[in-house]
C-alpha cells in the first residue's frame, strides 16, 4: 500500500496519537510563537518610548534654551501675523507687540465710548497672546486673554514640556482662539 493511503485512509493507533500531539503541539506552538512575538513587540515599543524619554530628559540647559528660543520667535511671529490680519477685518482696534517680562507675542485692543441717555460709558475690548519666558520647568507656555466689550471672554494657557512639544498644535491654538475670539467680538 502506499504510504498516503496509510496515512489517509486508516492511520494505526500510533500514527493517530502522534498525529493529535503533533496538531496540539502545532496548536500551543503557534499561539505560544503568537504571544512571544507579541511580547517583544510590545518591549520594544516600551524601550523605544524609554529611549526617547531619556533623550529629552538628557538635554542638557543651553540646548533647552536654544529649543524655546526657536518656538518662541516661531510662534510669536505666528501670533503677531493673526492678530494683525485681526485687527485689520475691525477698525477701530490698534496692534502692539508685546516683548519683556510677561513674554513675547502680540495684543489688538479697542476702546470705544457709548452715549446712552446723557450716560458715558467706556467700552474696551483686547485680546492679548504670549508665549511666556523661560522658566526652571523648561515648558514653552502659550497664553491667551481675550476681553470683548468689558467682558472676559476667556483665559487659556497651554503648555508642554520642550522636549514633547508639538509645533504645530501651538499653531493651531493660536489660529483656534484667535477665530473664536474674533467670533466673539462680531457676535456681541
Amino acid at each position: 500500500m502506499h504510504p498516503l493511503f496509510l496515512i489517509i485512509g486508516h492511520p494505526s493507533r500510533s500514527q493517530r496519537s502522534a498525529s493529535h500531539a503533533n496538531i496540539a503541539e502545532t496548536g500551543q506552538m503557534n499561539s505560544f510563537d503568537e504571544r512571544l512575538s507579541k511580547a517583544i513587540e510590545r518591549g520594544e515599543q516600551r524601550g523605544t518610548s524609554r529611549a526617547r524619554q531619556v533623550s529629552a530628559d538628557s538635554m542638557d540647559e543651553s540646548e533647552l534654551k536654544n529649543l524655546h528660543s526657536k518656538y518662541r520667535l516661531q510662534f510669536s511671529e505666528h501670533i503677531e501675523a493673526c492678530l494683525k490680519k485681526l485687527a485689520s477685518h475691525f477698525p477701530g482696534f490698534n496692534f502692539e507687540t508685546i516683548f519683556g517680562e510677561r513674554g513675547w507675542g502680540a495684543a489688538c485692543s479697542r476702546d470705544d465710548l457709548k452715549i446712552d441717555r446723557k450716560r458715558r460709558e467706556n467700552i474696551f475690548s483686547r485680546l492679548e497672546m504670549t508665549i511666556r519666558p523661560i522658566t526652571d520647568f523648561y515648558v514653552v507656555d502659550l497664553a491667551a486673554k481675550g476681553t470683548v466689550r468689558n467682558k472676559e471672554v476667556f483665559n487659556r494657557n497651554r503648555f508642554e514640556r520642550l522636549a514633547d512639544a508639538d509645533p504645530n498644535v501651538f499653531i493651531e491654538l493660536i489660529d483656534t482662539w484667535v477665530v473664536e475670539y474674533a467670533e466673539m467680538f462680531a457676535a456681541d
